[in-house]
Parts: C-alpha cells; sequence; structure tokens
C-alpha cells in the first residue's frame, strides 16, 4: 500500500493540476463537486487527507477517475500496478475494505476495485454523473445491493450492472463475508 503522506501529496498535486486543465475556479469546482472552497485549498497544499466521499466528488466533477487524482506518477500505456501500490481507500475496523486496484482514463475514467464486506458492515454512494455505470462480480457471500432504494440480493458467482447516477449502497446482511470485484465506467467531461 501507498504511504499517507505519498498518497496526499499526489491528491494534491493532481487535484491542483486537472483543476487547472479543466479552467476551474476554486469557487467553480467547489460549486461542481458540492465540496467547500477551504477543503479543496487544504488538499491542493497537502494539509489534509479528505475521505474517500470528497475524493469521489472531487473525481467526479473533474471528470478523472479516483485513480487519476491519486496517481503518483505517469506511466507508459502499459502499467502494471504492483499489489503494494494497490490503494486501500475505505475500511472498517471489523475488517472491511475496498482497495481500487487499477484504473484508466481512456476513453472515460475506468476503475477497476476490490471490495470485501464483513457481516453488517455496508457502504452508501452519492449519485454519480449521468452515464456512469458501475458493474460487479460477486465471489462470496452475499451482496445486497440497494440502487435508488430498491435492494437486491446478489449472491456469490453472481454478477450485477446498474446506471450510478442514483443514490446506491452495498451491504452485507449475511454472516458470510462478501467479497467482490467492482468496475465503474465514468463518461468523460465534455
Amino acid at each position: 500500500m501507498l504511504d499517507l503522506d505519498q498518497l496526499t501529496q499526489s491528491l494534491a498535486r493532481n487535484l491542483k493540476h486537472w483543476r487547472g486543465e479543466r479552467g476551474f475556479t476554486l469557487d467553480s469546482l467547489a460549486a461542481r463537486a458540492g465540496v467547500s472552497r477551504g477543503m479543496i485549498i487544504q488538499i491542493e497544499q497537502a494539509r489534509t487527507n479528505p475521505s474517500v466521499g470528497t475524493t469521489v466528488k472531487l473525481a467526479d466533477a473533474l471528470g478523472v477517475s479516483v485513480t487519476t487524482l491519486l496517481d503518483y506518477e505517469r506511466g507508459p500505456q502499459v502499467r502494471v500496478v504492483p499489489e503494494g501500490q494497490a490503494v486501500r481507500m475505505w475500511w472498517t475496523e471489523a475488517g472491511s475494505h475496498t482497495t481500487l486496484l487499477v484504473g484508466t482514463e481512456t476513453p472515460g475514467p475506468l476503475e477497476l476495485w476490490s471490495w470485501r464486506l464483513m457481516p453488517g458492515d455496508g457502504s452508501a454512494s452519492d449519485a454519480h454523473p449521468v452515464g456512469t455505470v458501475e458493474l460487479l462480480h460477486v465471489r462470496t457471500g452475499e451482496l445486497t445491493l440497494v440502487v435508488d432504494g430498491v435492494t437486491h440480493a446478489v449472491p456469490a458467482g453472481t454478477s450485477a450492472t446498474f446506471e450510478a447516477n442514483v443514490a446506491h449502497a452495498y451491504r452485507n446482511e449475511g454472516t458470510e463475508t462478501v467479497e467482490m470485484t467492482m468496475a465503474v465506467s465514468i463518461p468523460p467531461v465534455g
């Protein structure tokens, strides 16, 4: 896993870069992302390590993947991400966690995630930009997927896809650990 200080520095540099690339002022990015101007300043100055939700909101507003915001070195067309460089983005004391395995910007942001949800744990997400699609495959346990208030059971060996422009959540209401792989496709800003 990446060192937290290295991650904070990468996020600061990349947020500043992509904000400039998009021509967003601090105020315009704050309005687009629903994140305070002060928080963006703190992130760009590497004075804070924002929550996963804040990072996702900023990535969505910029039209880039979370991977791009956290990328500490731009590489060649083929990029191999060793296990130690995968980024753990969310975790609980019970042992649940998500790990961003790899992502790309072509033609729009595409991310590959590994998830573990311990019994009784869950994670909720705000709506993503229109056109965002999530695909997931449950390897163990039974995932309770809630999309726009509707609950769906996704047992081991089953896959699902949905348009993620509505609030959604992932829960483990069973007694067995849920392990799943998820891909997120985000439309390019344009």
